[in-house]
């Protein structure tokens, strides 16, 4: 009885030790790719480090800097404009598609249309970038000739400090939309049928069904959607860079850019890693803002 017992836990612990040999690259993958480098980066964001010479510490010096660089401001003052345009356009809109597609787009053309509105979303961010850039050109760009037929002078879209921000806006909603129509557009289906029978006995209509069910019903969709996009926003480089590079002046430029200028331009990794710090602390802030709201609704 003794030797069955032991038997039984020595098959049990070589069976444990096999689930960690499972699991343990997957481990290291993330040790390696993302703690590691999230480590790296708190230490140097007390440093002075430029690559040429060796780091010393400078303690908060970085962190105090940052606060009053007029760059490092512009950038945070862009990519929350940035986010506040985005974020609820694209919200509003992928809503609003996914509940078209799911009560009135019938019969074959259904699934190509739903097919269409996601090839923005697997495009390259730089080829996406390099055609609207080509698109929004002030002399020969295609939507400057279309206005010019209902007498609208040339506009420099993305060469003026009012405008440049709204046209990369406009492409990011372009090519977010498809992607956060779709978790709409699951969610819609998930919604049982039966609510919405019960609210057209008692007299509901569309209006009142959408507001009062459907919307309600697609609450944590909802937050999904708003913090992947307001992650995202924050996150914004390739395409401000491949469309404005951060211009005119220091209209477009964001902290990702702002980042990357002073890391890999001007070469100063101490100072790029608190900004880094800094745009960290502001996502988690946003996302923890943003799930409280959702707690206190439910």
């Amino acid at each position: 009885m003794e030797k069955t017992s032991w038997g039984l836990q020595s098959g049990s612990r070589n069976t444990a030790y096999t689930g960690y040999l499972f699991i343990l690259p997957s481990f290291l993958l993330i040790l390696t790719f993302y703690v590691l480098p999230i480590l790296m980066t708190a230490f140097f964001s007390f440093t002075e480090f430029n690559l040429l010479q060796p780091y010393h510490f400078v303690g908060m010096a970085n962190f105090t800097r940052m606060f009053s660089d007029p760059f490092v401001k512009a950038s945070i003052m862009n990519t929350i404009v940035y986010t506040l345009i985005t974020v609820p356009v694209q919200t509003f809109l992928a809503l609003l598609i996914a509940a078209v597609f799911a009560g009135h787009t019938k019969g074959r053309w259904k699934n190509f249309v739903k097919s269409s509105t996601f090839i923005p979303v697997i495009s390259s961010m730089i080829i996406v970038g390099v055609l609207w850039r080509m698109m929004f050109n002030a002399e020969i760009g295609f939507i400057n000739t279309f206005l010019s037929i209902f007498g609208v002078s040339p506009i420099n879209w993305l060469g003026g400090k009012s405008t440049s921000l709204i046209s990369v806006c406009i492409v990011t909603i372009w090519k977010n939309v498809g992607y956060f129509l779709i978790i709409y557009y699951a969610g819609l289906m998930d919604i049982p049928r039966s609510h919405y029978e019960a609210a057209e006995v008692d007299g509901a209509n569309r209006i009142q069904k959408f507001f009062y069910i459907t919307i309600p019903s697609l609450r944590n969709i909802t937050y999904l959607v708003v913090t992947l996009g307001t992650i995202w926003s924050f996150q914004v480089f390739d395409l401000v860079y491949v469309m404005t590079g951060g211009g005119p002046g220091t209209s477009t430029v964001t902290l990702v850019m702002t980042i990357y200028n002073t890391a890999f331009r001007q070469y100063n990794m101490g100072y790029a890693s608190a900004i880094s710090f800094l745009l960290f602390a502001i996502v988690i802030l946003v996302s923890v803002i943003q799930k409280r709201l959702l707690n206190e609704r439910a």
